[in-house]
């Protein structure tokens, strides 16, 4: 039997997940296929920074990942019989236009689940023990052909299945980049006795290898890596394991739930688009582990893509999707180079070698800008703090429905619009916007004590001051959080002008 959904995606882990969770609030048909019997049982990718938390607050997810996460603790480097406290990752203060400025340590396997859990309240089954073998598509689908045997016609297919992906390979993606097969790490997650859950442990070198093991929040258990030598072929068996890891660092390894052998690899799909197919996450780029980069990249991945899916199926220009590969690729260029780099210094084998994994403000992806792109022109308006294509930032303000910050009128699949000053205020009543695909949210910012729908109480002129208002001026925000356009004049041949390509 074949199915007329809009999206078929490829691949339930965090990238996956994300963009069926944004679908599914767009009101879309979807699918989500797995080809693994059940959800992600391990740690692996540990670290959820900043901007991929200000996703989780918008998904309506963020209080769970809070709970189950926690602050990642000091390094403790462990040189023979010495053990130096050292800080890896810096810890920040919220500020009114960052309101999460730290990393969460939030094992991978607690990540999917949240996810699953916001799937399974949109009332979605995830299809595991099922996979995509292959597809046909034309000018008006896909036809794809699931293991099970099932022909499903969709609108798009998007293949979120991982760096060995098979949708990429389907399309005859090539997937540039190195692995060095001699590189190899160990990630095993399990309980060690007597070892202090209060320090990130590190040994550099402890007989020709390196060996970390970092506490994961809520549990007895760690996250422990070891690298491998050139030549070394490990065992897995958990017998094995734990001896290794006696001999290594003198403690008593017990209780592993998960193990897995890593190989970095530094790869990135030529092309994002290819037609109808699309890929996201691992299976358009993977990276070192290094920075924790790797997860957080494919989920801002699927915040991208799933608002421009949602308005083109509505009924956007088709050309909205080639926005996607042209925003989202060189982010993750940049991305690969930065995680390269880290990694690098690893091969270091003297205390200097820590410097690499200092980590600051670049990994945290706030700064990210999609500024003199497609959907982003350089010869736009732009405010004192802002240019189009850069993050829409918090501010403190008062809003409908209790809002206390700016954030929470953006929570949702919307559009939102910002008026500043008295001649911007009076021209949101020319605007007409269709009532397919994304609503668009309009408000005056004022300073007065109005009780009104449509107004926001900036009377501390906090987020007019985060913004960089000096004049009057329209501020669109994108469904992702980014800033869409600027206006300061003629403000409806403007407006026009830029919401023409997402509607």
């Amino acid at each position: 039997m074949i199915y007329n959904i809009d999206v078929l995606i490829a691949g339930a882990g965090p990238t996956g997940s994300t963009l069926a969770a944004d679908l599914l609030r767009r009101g879309l048909r979807i699918r989500l296929v797995d080809k693994s019997p059940h959800a992600f049982k391990g740690s692996r990718a540990k670290g959820v920074q900043p901007r991929t938390l200000e996703v989780f607050k918008d998904l309506g997810i963020l209080d769970e990942a809070l709970t189950e996460g926690g602050p990642y603790p000091l390094a403790g480097i462990h040189l023979g019989p010495i053990t130096l406290p050292w800080r890896m990752i810096k810890s920040n203060k919220p500020t009114p236009s960052i309101p999460y400025p730290n990393t969460l340590l939030l094992p991978q396997l607690r990540t999917d689940a949240i996810l699953h859990r916001l799937i399974d309240r949109f009332g979605q089954r995830i299809e595991f023990n099922t996979a995509v073998e292959g597809f046909e598509q034309d000018v008006d689908g896909v036809t794809v052909t699931l293991s099970s045997g099932e022909k499903v016609r969709c609108r798009y297919l998007v293949g979120a299945d991982g760096g060995s992906s098979a949708v990429r390979k389907a399309a005859g993606i090539g997937f540039v980049g190195d692995t060095d097969d001699s590189d190899k790490w160990l990630i095993i997650d399990g309980t060690i006795d007597k070892l202090s859950r209060n320090r990130w442990h590190m040994w550099p070198r402890t007989h020709g290898k390196q060996v970390a093991a970092c506490p994961l929040p809520h549990s007895n258990q760690f996250q422990i890596m070891i690298r491998l030598k050139p030549e070394e072929n490990p065992n897995l068996d958990e017998a094995a394991l734990v001896e290794q890891f006696y001999i290594l660092t003198g403690f008593r390894l017990h209780s592993i739930t998960w193990s897995s052998i890593f190989r970095p690899n530094i790869r990135l799909a030529k092309n994002y688009r290819m037609g109808r197919v699309f890929l996201a996450g691992d299976a358009a780029h993977v990276h070192t582990p290094a920075g924790g980069q790797g997860l957080n990249t494919g989920i801002q991945d699927a915040y991208n893509l799933g608002w421009k899916l949602g308005q083109v199926i509505s009924g956007a220009p088709e050309s909205l999707l080639d926005t996607y590969e042209a925003e989202r690729q060189p982010i993750a260029a940049g991305v690969l180079g930065k995680t390269t780099e880290l990694y690098a210094g690893l091969d270091k084998r003297s205390l200097s070698s820590l410097s690499s994994l200092k980590r600051g403000d670049e990994e945290r992806q706030l700064g990210i800008s999609y500024y003199a792109g497609l959907l982003a022109p350089a010869d736009t308006p732009s405010t004192k703090t802002l240019r189009v294509g850069d993050r829409a930032p918090d501010a403190p303000c008062t809003g409908p429905g209790g809002a206390r910050r700016i954030f929470d009128i953006y929570q949702g699949p919307h559009f939102t619009l910002l008026a500043f000053g008295a001649n911007a205020a009076k021209s949101l009543l020319q605007i007409k916007w269709p009532t397919n695909g994304a609503e668009l949210r309009s408000y005056i910012v004022g300073a007065k004590q109005v009780s009104d729908e449509n107004y926001i109480n900036d009377a501390a002129s906090n987020l007019a001051s985060i913004y960089g208002i000096t004049d009057d001026t329209w501020v669109l925000i994108r469904p992702d959080g980014y800033i869409g356009s600027i206006i300061k004049n003629d403000w409806m041949r403007n407006f026009s002008n830029v919401t023409k390509f997402f509607y």
